[in-house]
C-alpha cells in the first residue's frame, strides 16, 4: 500500500486521459473544482458543460444528449446525484436505459467536515434499486481509473461513487484488470470471508492481519461492483469459509451488505455480519475519528468476523 490518492482525483485524471481515446462529453453542476472534472475541462473545454446548481436539469440534459448517441458523464456530489436527482435518473436515464455515466464524488462519512447533509450513506441503496443501473465503488485510484474506462465501454447507465478522502494505492496499474460484475479476491482464508469495497478494502486487509495474529484465517474480497454482484465468488466463499462479513462506507440498509445477504439467502445461506453505518445520519468532523465513531475500522471488522464465526 502506498501513494494516498482520493478516488475523486483519479476520476478527474481518468476523464482527462480517456478524453483522448474516447468520444464523450462531461456535465458538471458548478462543482468542477471539487469533482475534479476541471481536469477534463482544461483539456477539452468544448466538451465540458457547467449546468450550474441545477442537478436535475443536468441529468435531463445528459439524457437528451445520450438519446442522440453520444456518451455523457454527469458529475456532482453523491448526495446531489443519488438524492436530489433521483427522479430524473430513474425516469430520464433508467427507464429508457440510456447510456449515461454518473460520476458521484464525496460519498460516505469520509466527506468529513462537509457534515451530515452532504455525507451520503444511501446512494448504493437508491441507485441499485433502479432497474438496469450498474453501481460501482472503487477501492483506490488505480481501480477508479479502470472503472471509468469500463463505464465508457459499457452500454447502459452506470453509477460510480468516488471519495474525497485520500486512500492508499492497493493495486498495480500495469497489471490490475477490472471487470464490471466481478469481485477480486485479495487474500485467501478458510475461517471467514470479508467482502468490502471503497475505503473499507484497506480496513479489511488490516483486519485480516489482526485476525491472523489470533489464529483466524480470513479471506478478503474486493467487491467494487455492487450491482450486478458477483454471485459466483460469493457462493464459493460461503461454501469454503462458512461465514461472511461485509464492510462498506454506506448504510447497512440497502447497500453491499444487503446485496450479499440477498444473494446468499437464496444461493448458499451462511451467517453474515455487516460493518457499515447503522440506521443513523452522519455528522461533521475529521475523517479518522468519524470512521471510528461510526464503526468503520479494521477493529470493527475483526469483532464482526468473530461474531460470524461463532454462528457457524
Amino acid at each position: 500500500m502506498s501513494d494516498k490518492i482520493a478516488t475523486r482525483e483519479a476520476y478527474g485524471k481518468a476523464l482527462a486521459e480517456f478524453g483522448e481515446k474516447y468520444d464523450f462529453v462531461v456535465f458538471d453542476a458548478d462543482l468542477a473544482e471539487a469533482t475534479k472534472t476541471i481536469m477534463f475541462k482544461k483539456k477539452f473545454p468544448e466538451r465540458h458543460f457547467d449546468c450550474g446548481i441545477a442537478e436535475g436539469n443536468m441529468v435531463s440534459v445528459a439524457a437528451g444528449v445520450a438519446a442522440t448517441g453520444k456518451i455523457p458523464f454527469v458529475s456532482t456530489f453523491a448526495m446531489f446525484a443519488a438524492g436530489r436527482s433521483f427522479e430524473q435518473i430513474r425516469n430520464s436515464i433508467g427507464y429508457p436505459h440510456l447510456n449515461v455515466k454518473i460520476g458521484a464524488t464525496h460519498g460516505g462519512i469520509s466527506v468529513g467536515e462537509d457534515g451530515a447533509t452532504h455525507q451520503c450513506n444511501e446512494d448504493f441503496a437508491t441507485m441499485r434499486a433502479i432497474p438496469g443501473m450498474t453501481v460501482i465503488c472503487p477501492a483506490d485510484a488505480v481501480e477508479a481509473r479502470a472503472v471509468v474506462e469500463a463505464a465508457i465501454l459499457h452500454e447502459g447507465p452506470v453509477y460510480m461513487r468516488f471519495g474525497r478522502f485520500a486512500v492508499p494505492t492497493l493495486f498495480d496499474q500495469e497489471t490490475y484488470k477490472f471487470e464490471i460484475g466481478k469481485g477480486v479476491q485479495m487474500a485467501d482464508g478458510k475461517d471467514v470471508t470479508i467482502v468490502a469495497n471503497g475505503l473499507m478494502v484497506e480496513q479489511a486487509l488490516i483486519a485480516k492481519d489482526k485476525l491472523a495474529e489470533e489464529g483466524i484465517s480470513a479471506r478478503v474480497i474486493n467487491m467494487a461492483t455492487i450491482k450486478p454482484i458477483d454471485k459466483d465468488i460469493l457462493v464459493k466463499a460461503a461454501k469454503e469459509t462458512g461465514a461472511i462479513v461485509t464492510a462498506e462506507e454506506h448504510s447497512v440498509i440497502g447497500g453491499l451488505g444487503s446485496a450479499v445477504c440477498e444473494t446468499l439467502a437464496e444461493e448458499c445461506p451462511v451467517p453474515v455480519k455487516k460493518v457499515g453505518v447503522m440506521d443513523q445520519f452522519g455528522r461533521s468532523g475529521k475523517v479518522p475519528p468519524l470512521l471510528e465513531m461510526y464503526g468503520l475500522t479494521a477493529n470493527d471488522i475483526v469483532a464482526k468476523a468473530k461474531e460470524a464465526i461463532a454462528l457457524k
